[in-house]
């Protein structure tokens, strides 16, 4: 029996969680044999009160205090190591955690959605504490610092740029990193073309907790608006009651979506989505081919995802100080720039060279057959 352990990091929903999922599910649905596919997260598994203090509290400092938080990034997770000081050796603290994780799971193969196991495994990899192999899957559009680099034996990243990074500044070989963009769940269908053509329909999301500058936007529509609007609400109740209260005719609000074979319907139904920069909903856009447009975004990961995505043209920023659904009907009105958006979409999806769950299979399987051949 073949083992796989995904570890993303905090129970709360998120990308890091979204794409282990993906890929469980994938692998489930592909592999002719019995593979068992295991989740955990460390830090609950290291200590879940500690846990609960720390998600919570990350969750109060990104919303109420975003520009410490965004410093604090770049200076700790998002800076050149040579610069990052004694923050590798705090690492410590966790690694016979990790250890006794480890030894007690036995797993045949490790992936990681998460920078922070990442970081404690590759320290064990390079002092020959394990030797399973173990696969990097970054879930946003950038690498940042605290990623596990040595001793990690595949890099599954979203374009070239990231591939270009890794071999340049932290000299892994080329055959160790494969463009697979970031895993989205299967059920999510490609490139869907029968979208209606009357009014249009604009998904609104902001993430699974419904964070970001939603309402600032939707108190600029009318109720003759050529637009209608569906808001994903996520988790938070409060936004989800507040929309509902409004009872405006083109503006609907929706909770928690847990399937993705419903989010497919959804987003088959629109014609565009305006979001926050998370990885995962910009992923599931591209493959789904829905125009872009970013109405805030979180800080940290968020705000490098923005530029990195500007940079490319695969996405439209809105602009607060001016009218909301001006400049959304000033690109899905022009016909030539929709369809260059579409372009672009279909170049950067079209570079991947291999699905992340074909990576992780054909390890699992190098691996087992190791395991089997005589000494």
């Amino acid at each position: 029996m073949k083992k796989i352990l995904f570890l993303p990091l905090f129970q709360m929903p998120s990308g890091h969680h979204q794409v282990a999922d993906a890929l469980m599910s994938s692998i489930q649905q592909s592999s002719d044999e019995h593979v068992i596919c295991k989740k955990i997260d460390f830090l609950s598994y290291w200590n879940k009160p500690l846990e609960k203090v720390i998600s919570t509290t990350y969750l109060k400092w990104i919303h109420t205090m975003p520009k410490t938080y965004d410093w604090i990034y770049h200076h700790v997770m998002y800076t050149p190591a040579k610069k990052r000081g004694a923050m590798p050796h705090q690492l410590l603290l966790f690694e016979h955690k990790m250890l006794r994780m480890l030894r007690e799971e036995k797993p045949n193969v490790i992936v990681c959605t998460h920078c922070f196991p990442s970081a404690i495994i590759s320290r064990l990899k390079k002092r020959g504490l394990i030797q399973v192999p173990v696969v990097n899957v970054y879930t946003d559009f950038f690498i940042n610092d605290i990623w596990g680099k040595k001793g990690i034996d595949y890099h599954l990243v979203s374009d070239s740029s990231m591939k270009k990074e890794l071999v340049a500044r932290h000299q892994i070989e080329r055959d160790q990193i494969i463009i697979t963009g970031i895993p989205v769940n299967e059920d999510i269908r490609a490139y869907f073309s029968g979208r209606p053509v009357l009014k249009k329909h604009i998904l609104i999301s902001g993430g699974s907790i419904g964070l970001g500058k939603i309402k600032g936007f939707l108190k600029q529509i009318k109720e003759d608006s050529n637009y209608r609007y569906t808001v994903l609400c996520g988790k938070n109740q409060r936004l989800y009651k507040e929309l509902s209260s409004w009872n405006h005719p083109n503006i609907r609000p929706r909770g928690y979506i847990s399937t993705r074979t419903e989010m497919n319907h959804l987003y088959e139904q629109v014609d565009a989505i305006v979001t926050k920069p998370g990885g995962i909903t910009i992923s599931e856009a591209l493959k789904k081919r829905l125009p872009i447009f970013v109405h805030s975004a979180l800080p940290g990961q968020e705000q490098i995802n923005l530029k990195k995505l500007i940079s490319e043209n695969l996405i439209i920023q809105l602009n607060e100080e001016k009218p909301f659904e001006e400049q959304i009907a000033s690109v899905l009105e022009n016909e030539p720039e929709v369809k260059g958006i579409l372009r672009k979409m279909s170049y950067f999806e079209n570079h991947k060279e291999k699905s992340a769950y074909e990576v992780v299979l054909n390890l699992l399987n190098e691996n087992t057959m190791l395991q089997m051949q005589p000494v």
